[in-house]
């Protein structure tokens, strides 16, 4: 039995059984801090670098077992996609250390998370363990330098999953740029990504009198410029992966550019590093409602953080039953309210029949019908504007958020302009303690925004 009772203000038109994490969280915190013991937490890496979480938890035993289960669990899972690690140390409740062990366990409900995040990013597999609080790893992750370099001739290109983008740039000024259409993701000889991404590079360097350094942004995982994992490179069996894959990126810079210098980051970070200079501020979260639910971040001090970000994994409704992510296997994650996969779930219950149309098309036809002014259609957006608005706020009690920047397909039009402003007004009415200001991106930024953040990644000594 729980006893965690929340009474939301407002109620998503089309998902009433919507429960705002944000919400469950705070009750429950408000209970253990009355009558709690303290926890801490680490999530480290091989590599050493660590992240630090302490708090307060209901006492141990059944009566409140099943509450906080829920709660480490859904801030685990948060944690694992917002900073990434594959070490997971807890220092004060063995209980909690028996039941995340279980779940992360090989065929644990969190497997998906255990390989994906733990063996396939971090190179073993997720692990929990329980430790003295003196032995707890200390906080270690350094903000990476990278970016707002705008001196010299440089490249920026940006991998999508449609296309591949590329600029040159001068002193930060645009001199060229094009999109190519190309379709990575089946392709199965690994030289399909590497000549298709050298021939862009190529293109844009005709117009340089010189290219002094190289920028990019992908798709996926990308940490140390390699390729963690990425939907990209789907199509490349494991062999060729390791082989010409996981080190694309420094491949291309040794044997074919000369060693200059060539950095590439995740492409919601570049988002976001554009939108911090395009706002000329910083605390910047960028969110990009688009196949997927993207984001990246920027930290006060304009830096970019080695985080992963993916959002799309992080859990924002607490229901029972929540909408099912068929490839995590996991429930109320970000990606089922914040993309395109949001508009097709949602679309039968505001009564729209598009059988099985792929969901990029269903899109389209909501953004006509809202264009033509259907009340079905603004049911759909005032449905993602008010989960948003929770989530908004769920997310900043994990950053540090003074600008809220939001992108993608699921956002154009009259459509975008709902889910603002119902967002903004979950937000005033439910946390005016939060000055968090919603912005779209200028012309000048979505048209060049991301090539200039991307170029600007290397610095040239």
């Amino acid at each position: 039995m729980s006893h965690i009772t929340i009474s939301p203000k407002f109620s998503p038109v089309l998902d009433p059984g919507f429960v705002p994490a944000v919400l469950w969280n705070r009750a429950y915190e408000a209970k253990a801090a009355a009558d709690g013991r303290d926890i801490a937490l680490a999530l480290s890496r091989d590599d050493g670098t660590c992240f630090r979480w302490a708090g307060r938890i209901l006492p141990a035993g059944d009566a409140f077992a099943a509450d906080t289960e829920k709660y480490i669990d859904r801030l685990v899972k948060f944690l694992l996609w917002q900073k990434g690690g594959n070490r997971i140390a807890i220092a004060g409740a063995d209980d909690v250390v028996a039941m995340l062990a279980q779940k992360y366990a090989p065929e644990g409900e969190r497997k998906f998370d255990r390989e994906f995040i733990g063996t396939k990013i971090f190179g073993s597999p997720i692990s929990v363990e329980s430790v003295a609080l003196e032995s707890l790893p200390p906080e270690q992750g350094e903000a990476m330098q990278l970016g707002r370099h705008l001196q010299g001739c440089r490249i920026g290109f940006d991998l999508g999953g449609s296309d591949r983008k590329c600029a040159a740039v001068i002193d930060g000024e645009v001199v060229f740029s094009e999109e190519i259409v190309w379709d990575p993701y089946f392709q199965n000889d690994p030289n399909y990504h590497i000549e298709g991404i050298h021939d862009s590079l190529v293109r844009a360097a005709a117009h340089l009198p010189r290219v002094d350094a190289i920028g990019g942004s992908s798709a996926g995982v990308i940490m140390n410029n390699q390729v963690r994992a990425s939907s990209l490179f789907r199509g490349v069996s494991a062999e060729d992966y390791e082989k010409h894959v996981r080190n694309i990126f420094n491949t291309l810079k040794t044997e074919r550019w000369n060693g200059i210098p060539f950095e590439v980051v995740n492409d919601g970070e570049v988002t976001a590093l554009a939108g911090s200079m395009g706002l000329q501020a910083n605390s910047v979260l960028g969110v990009a409602m688009g196949t997927s639910e993207a984001a990246g971040y920027v930290d006060a001090q304009g830096h970019i953080k080695p985080w992963l970000n993916e959002l799309a994994f992080a859990p924002v409704d607490y229901r029972e039953q929540g909408p099912l992510c068929e490839w995590s296997g996991d429930r109320g994650c970000g990606a089922l309210y914040f993309s395109q996969q949001a508009v097709a779930r949602l679309a039968p219950a505001a009564d729209f029949d598009f059988g099985k149309m792929p969901f990029p098309e269903q899109l389209v036809e909501v953004q006509k019908a809202m264009k033509a002014g259907d009340e079905r259609a603004a049911k759909i957006y005032q449905t993602i504007g008010v989960c948003f608005g929770y989530s908004i706020a769920h997310y900043a009690d994990f950053y540090d958020i003074e600008n809220l920047l939001i992108l993608g397909r699921v956002t154009s039009g009259e459509g975008g302009e709902i889910i603002i402003r119902e967002a903004e007004k979950v937000l005033a009415a439910e946390f005016p303690e939060l000055r968090i200001k919603l912005v779209v991106p200028d012309e000048k930024t979505k048209r060049h925004g991301q090539a200039v953040a991307a170029a600007s990644l290397p610095f040239v000594g």
